[in-house]
């Protein structure tokens, strides 16, 4: 692998971790503005179907229909990775709308800790001591993030015990879809292992929708925000992310990604004005050194 080649795979992982992060301030503004999560989801997932479908094309136009077409094997793997995706976005999207965007996206990097368990669970072999120090910081960082001590349960403004169970949940779900990203499908491109991953996650999500859209359905979405949310969400992230992890490694890709954590506060603070005081960004940096202590081989190499 060379240097270039690291240099562009730390570029694409950086610019779809960003992407991701701006995501909840966006979705928080459309619940500001009437929008349900199901008007919210269903828009972002249809353009990103959409978006993934001719981008697929292009590609196969580029290639001239030379590139690993994926199985009918591959395509039923992906769609039911997918539907853990789509889980996220529901999860994730319910979060934000009971608890501060840079508290949900706090919830959501437990899958630091949460992976380290699924980890040992699957491959029946106790965690290294560089992961169990990590995950005790990033709790530790958690706690402080969320400013835990300080949190008014009573506070009609937010729903603290539903927002906090809605994060959980959606790191949860983002757990099983990193795992299942990285071992399904690997030899197709990565367009259409995002596209058979979406249309997973679409099923999801519009039965969601039909379930618990009790109003008139509001198409504006489709005009203010759909193309938005699809971009951010949907489109970028899983492009890059997925171009740019073979090219960096999972160590240094982890390490990069951990940009949507204060890519995502920032956003909060700037356009919702949400408060977040030091020692809430003492926790965010806490869980970033956790990620980094994960990620870096500490054992000194011998010299042959």
């Amino acid at each position: 692998m060379t240097k270039n080649n690291v240099l562009k795979g730390v570029f694409l992982v950086a610019v779809g971790a960003t992407s991701y992060g701006m995501l909840a301030t966006f979705v928080k503004i459309a619940y500001g503005e009437g929008y349900t999560t199901a008007e919210v989801t269903t828009s972002q997932f249809i353009y990103g179907i959409i978006g993934l479908l001719l981008l697929n094309l292009f590609q196969k136009i580029k290639n001239k229909n030379t590139a690993l077409k994926a199985s009918k094997k591959n395509i039923f793997q992906l769609m039911l990775a997918g539907t853990s995706l789509g889980m996220t976005s529901l999860f994730y999207y319910l979060a934000v709308k009971y608890i501060p965007v840079s508290i949900g996206i706090v919830m959501l990097m437990q899958t630091v800790w949460m992976g380290v368990l699924l980890e040992w669970f699957l491959d029946k072999k106790a965690p290294s001591l560089q992961k169990i120090i990590s995950v005790i910081i990033v709790l530790t960082g958690t706690a402080l993030a969320i400013n835990i001590f300080k949190i008014d349960f009573n506070d009609a403004t937010f729903n603290w015990p539903l927002g906090l169970l809605f994060g959980l949940l959606a790191a949860t779900s983002f757990t099983t879809t990193m795992f299942t990203a990285n071992k399904v499908a690997i030899n197709i491109s990565s367009a259409q292992r995002s596209l058979y991953m979406l249309l997973g996650g679409s099923i999801i999500v519009f039965s969601f929708a039909l379930i618990t859209q009790v109003t008139a359905f509001n198409f504006e979405i489709f005009a203010k925000w759909g193309i938005i949310l699809a971009l951010f969400g949907t489109i970028i992230p899983p492009m890059l992310l997925n171009a740019g992890f073979p090219m960096t490694g999972i160590g240094l890709g982890s390490i990069v990604s951990a940009l949507e954590l204060p890519v995502s506060v920032m956003m909060a603070y700037t356009l919702l004005n949400e408060p977040v005081i030091p020692l809430q960004w003492f926790g965010i940096v806490l869980i970033i050194v956790a990620i980094v202590i994960m990620n870096v081989n500490f054992k000194k190499k011998t010299v042959i």
